[in-house]
């Protein structure tokens, strides 16, 4: 059964930026880890050590089935973010807006914005299930949690369209958040908790909690809200939706390209988003590896050190590597939940998939404390890694990997030339 827990550290990353500024006398702060100069399809590496800083830009002219993706300071100076925009509408009509900084999240599945950024005049309809009940959600993630009535919308994003497609609406004062949700942690239900203005979770499943809420009300997930808001089972064609495979063409999944990053640092970059894996001239796999993921829970398994990860993941909502080590120390006080080696460290694992396919990575660390005064503010930062949030099974391959790659999210069910979703693939 799927664990309906989203492994997207954006909200991780906000409070961890706050943490390592205030302690190191402001900076670049934030999680983010080390990865990625090469382009090569199987492995990375970096072993900067001068500090500098640049732009990085993607020049390719982006097609219809493409999305420009850009890495910058956001809503609140978080790192390692991936922001696209979106266009929402109102279900068969006209009446759109379009909402900046959404963050691209492969590890998570729907789209989530808040009230706030749509206007008065767009009233999305109410999600009902087949009994009328008057759908909310709580979506759990690793340190908190997002509110909000479950809408139906038009979603647009370059030349893909998904209709009526069930969304969360994320609004502190829907009802009355109940208390099983509270309990998950921290409300990140506002943008400037979350550090961008929704979440484009287009990860390899197709809804939310799928087949785990299905029979059983699953706490702190989904909510008739028709009177006081009740714990409920909710079919899957209710639950809040990924919109790729609800997109009329290049349906099957996802790459996000980004370019390599040659410095410790840089102040901005430039990718794209690209829908839909050997359906168009600019998706095909070509030498990318396939590594299957379990079908119930999107997990491989990582090597590292001589320690097996058993809960590996690939999640460019994540700011960066995190897992735990004992190659190198945590940083000391409050910035514990970072790595301070003594110099940058290069180091080497194995991603080993579900179908038996194996892949060397390279990354590289650096020290937390050290990177923080040296660039400060950059929001392109590969270096950073940290034991935050994760237990002894979880190497959680965040934003940083994806530096140098095109990464694809194939999403189950759907065929693709290197066979059915779901798996990821680079």
């Amino acid at each position: 059964m799927r664990k309906i827990h989203s492994f997207a550290m954006l909200l991780l990353s906000a409070c961890l930026a706050a943490l390592l500024m205030s302690a190191c006398g402001g900076g670049g702060g934030g999680d983010s880890s080390g990865s990625s100069a090469s382009t090569s399809s199987n492995s990375t590496s970096s072993s900067v050590s001068t500090p500098s800083t640049s732009t990085t830009t993607s020049l390719k002219v982006l097609s219809a089935n493409a999305a420009a993706v850009t890495i910058d300071n956001g809503i609140n100076n978080v790192p390692n973010m991936p922001f696209v925009s979106v266009t929402v509408c109102a279900p068969g009509t006209t009446n759109c807006t379009t909402i900046d900084h959404v963050l691209v999240d492969t590890g998570s599945w729907g789209l989530r914005v808040f009230a706030s950024q749509l206007p008065s005049s767009m009233a999305l309809p109410q999600e009902q299930d087949g009994s009328g009940h008057s759908l909310a959600e709580c979506m759990q993630f690793f340190d908190g949690y997002t509110w909000g009535s479950v809408r139906l919308a038009d979603m647009q994003i370059a030349g893909e369209k998904a209709s009526s497609l069930p969304v969360q609406v994320i609004d502190p004062s829907y009802k009355s958040v109940p208390t099983d949700c509270q309990s998950v942690g921290s409300s990140r239900s506002a943008a400037s908790a979350l550090g961008a203005n929704g979440i484009l979770g287009i990860g390899v499943f197709k809804h939310d909690c799928g087949a785990a809420c299905v029979s059983t009300a699953v706490p702190a997930t989904y909510y008739d809200c028709t009177s006081t808001c009740t714990s409920i089972a909710l079919a899957e064609q209710y639950q809040v939706a990924n919109p790729v495979p609800y997109f009329a063409t290049d349906n099957n999944g996802s790459l996000l390209v980004l370019p390599s990053i040659a410095t410790e640092a840089a102040s901005s970059l430039t990718g794209q988003l690209i829908f839909g894996i050997g359906t168009q001239s600019n998706n095909g796999l070509g030498s990318a590896q396939v590594i299957g993921v379990n079908a119930n829970d999107g997990r491989f398994t990582t090597m590292f050190n001589g320690v097996t990860y058993s809960n590996s993941l690939i999640d460019s909502g994540s700011t960066g590597l995190f897992f735990k080590t004992t190659a190198m120390s945590a940083c000391s006080g409050g910035n514990s939940s970072y790595y301070c080696p003594t110099s940058t460290q290069q180091f080497s694992a194995t991603i080993i998939g579900a179908n038996g396919t194996t892949s060397a990575v390279n990354f590289s660390v650096g020290n937390a404390a050290t990177l923080a005064t040296t660039y400060n503010g950059d929001p392109v930062q590969p270096l950073l890694a940290g034991p935050a949030f994760v237990d002894n099974s979880i190497f959680d391959w965040g934003l940083p990997f994806f530096y140098g790659r095109s990464v694809y999210a194939a999403i189950e069910q759907q065929s693709t030339p290197g066979g059915n979703g779901p798996y990821v693939a680079y």
